[in-house]
């Protein structure tokens, strides 16, 4: 007895690339995304080698950092460096996943993203769940594996606002309406970490709203006047309270606050400069053995600065300029207005977390409890970054 094999050219059969084409086509995508079919552009070969290079360096110093701290509690040398380890490992997941999404299918979601990551940032407050660090009430969970909410609303934030903005976006003429939205949407994200007292986050909350807005073509003025306003805001809650003026002005006389306000500053530019040119090797540094405080998170830096000297250093903001560079590439060379705006945003968060950080750490700056991108411990900041990276990534593949 023959066994009839159907014949699958017919039209009741379809290949997988057809079931996928045609799903996309059902969820309004599939007209709207150019797929790419030259080859990845040097900006995204560029940003990849760039974020891979920062990851795996980060983990090396991370484990460097905190070996000591590791000894001292009794623990593994290596517990730091694993939980990172197993950060990184998920971070990839997710950073292969932002890069295959269709991301035009996120100006669908957008809205619903950031309610649901706003909604998170209440998360902190419930008795039992939330934990504070450092006077700021923004993690959820204690002890090794908490979680930060505002790592993620800043992702939902910058998507949300990359919709609203490329939304007929070649009709100038309702800029103002959107602009108006936009800032309630920045009011809203900026205001709840200032509520946790996490002015960090707030400062790049506002740094991400403003390059989309400029990106997406807003007044010059109408940017001024927005960080202006900004300034004059993060101004009043400085002030509100003596300790948080007195820590965030420290880094203006750090000589005078080095056995208080301005301790942290002063033992980080300690090991800066015992790093000199060369560095005194990886393993060796002398300030996380108990000087430098959290060493291997906000601090890390001056390890990096005083294990691999000036060449260390540079090489590591060498690398955070050259991410900026791809990324602004990619912003100008992406398909559709969307794509722009995710890319901007993206490269004007990590390159104004890397300066503030790197400010704060070598007394440029006021200290504000920002990680340094790819590099600081946590895992909250770990993959949310390499999701955003993914979603840049996506758009610097699909390039003109």
């Amino acid at each position: 007895m023959s066994t009839v094999v159907p014949d699958r050219s017919q039209a009741g059969f379809q290949t997988v690339a057809q079931r996928r084409r045609a799903t996309l086509d059902r969820s309004g995508v599939s007209g709207k995304r150019q797929m790419a079919t030259q080859a990845p552009t040097v900006a995204f070969y560029g940003l990849l080698v760039v974020s891979a290079l920062l990851v795996m360096f980060g983990l090396v110093m991370v484990l460097s950092a905190s070996s000591v701290t590791m000894l001292h509690s009794g623990k593994s040398a290596f517990g730091i460096f694993y939980r990172q380890l197993a950060w990184a490992g998920i971070g990839t997941f997710l950073m292969w996943g932002a890069y295959s999404f269709p991301y035009q299918m996120l100006k669908k979601y957008a809205r619903l993203i950031f309610l649901a990551s706003f909604a998170a940032m209440f998360l902190p407050f419930v008795p039992g769940l939330g934990a504070s660090v450092n006077g700021a009430r923004a993690w959820v969970g204690d002890g090794a594996w908490r979680f930060q909410p505002s790592e993620l609303l800043k992702l939902a934030t910058l998507i949300y606002v990359a919709r609203i903005l490329s939304k007929n976006h070649r009709n100038m003429s309702d800029m103002s309406a959107r602009l108006v939205k936009v800032a309630g949407v920045l009011v809203l994200a900026a205001g709840m970490c200032m509520f946790q007292k996490d002015l960090g986050s707030a400062i790049i909350f506002g740094a991400i709203v403003l390059s989309i807005a400029f990106v997406a073509g807003a007044p010059i003025s109408r940017l001024l006047g927005a960080g202006l306003a900004g300034s004059f805001i993060v101004g009043i809650f400085v002030n509100m309270e003596n300790y948080r003026r007195q820590r965030f002005t420290a880094f203006m006389d750090v000589e005078g606050n080095k056995g208080h306000w301005g301790y942290q500053v002063y033992q980080s530019m300690i090991s800066i400069a015992n790093g000199k040119f060369t560095g005194v090797g990886v393993g060796d540094g002398a300030g996380k053995w108990g000087y430098v405080p959290l060493a291997h998170t906000d601090f890390i830096f001056a390890i990096i600065a005083e294990e691999l000297g000036f060449v260390g250093a540079i090489s590591v903001i060498g690398l955070f300029f050259l991410f900026i560079v791809f990324g602004i590439q990619a912003a100008l060379g992406a398909r559709d207005a969307f794509g722009a705006l995710l890319a901007g945003g993206v490269t004007a968060w990590f390159g104004v977390q890397a300066i503030v950080n790197i400010g704060g750490v070598t007394g440029a700056m006021p200290v504000t409890g920002l990680t340094l991108p790819f590099i600081s411990y946590g895992g909250s900041s770990l993959l949310v970054t390499m999701a955003a990276t993914g979603l840049l990534l996506n758009v610097a593949r699909h390039m003109k």
